[in-house]
């Protein structure tokens, strides 16, 4: 089908909603703001609730235990001679760029470090003194909200969903889900937006097929 084409190895509907939602929120950028006030009570009350605890903090263990794991196997493989789940040296340059490219590189250093979006926390239409931009606007509030790192950190665990030899679908499944748990427990946090996380998961999700069809599938 038409919309299940693939660019960069990413079918043609990913495409299209990433543009559509983007164009979405730059016009009726008031849907960030709704939508963080469901959250809203005099400060966001869910901050620093269980929930939203567990899920930020959860974040860079969750990162350290797959890379750490993922280069112990590699170093185990190579000197044993062995091929525990399929990590030689390419997978190991596979899990490199999809952890430092798209959250590091693209999200991390380009967007949240020059964006200057202040977050939900910050705005005067929640208790703080900054000014609301919308999603893609470049702000001189000298905020970090956009987009969001946690968010993109958690979706990269996608990467390795990837190359499960078995029931991919489940643990693909399974690696979204935490990231949209990870999105939630930053909205209602009060520390980014909607738009923050939905950009996050498609930078994310655009490169890390793309990473996985150029080195691990060599389509691209």
């Amino acid at each position: 089908m038409f919309m299940h084409k693939k660019i960069l190895n990413s079918p043609l509907y990913i495409w299209i909603a990433f543009v559509l939602s983007s164009i979405l929120f730059i016009f009726f950028s008031q849907i960030d703001i709704d939508f963080s006030s469901l959250f809203y009570q005099n400060g966001f009350y869910l901050r620093g609730s269980l929930y939203e605890t567990f899920f930020y903090k959860s974040v860079p263990i969750m990162i350290s235990t797959f890379a750490i794991g993922s280069i112990t196997l590699f170093l185990y493989n190579t000197i044993s001679k062995k091929n525990i789940l399929g990590i030689d040296k390419k997978t190991i340059l596979y899990i490199i760029l999809v952890l430092s490219l798209a959250p590091g590189l693209i999200v991390n250093t380009t967007l949240k470090e020059n964006w200057g979006r202040a977050r939900p926390m910050d705005i005067v239409q929640f208790g703080g003194n900054k000014e609301f931009t919308p999603a893609f606007i470049l702000s001189n509030q000298g905020g970090n909200s956009f987009s969001s790192g946690h968010g993109s950190a958690a979706f990269s665990i996608l990467g390795f969903a990837l190359l499960a030899r078995s029931r991919k679908k489940l643990w693909i499944t399974l690696a979204l889900s935490y990231g949209v748990a990870v999105s939630f427990a930053r909205i209602i946090g009060g520390g980014h937006f909607l738009s923050d996380n939905l950009t996050s998961f498609f930078i994310v999700y655009i490169a890390t097929y793309a990473l996985y069809g150029y080195i691990i599938e060599k389509k691209i």
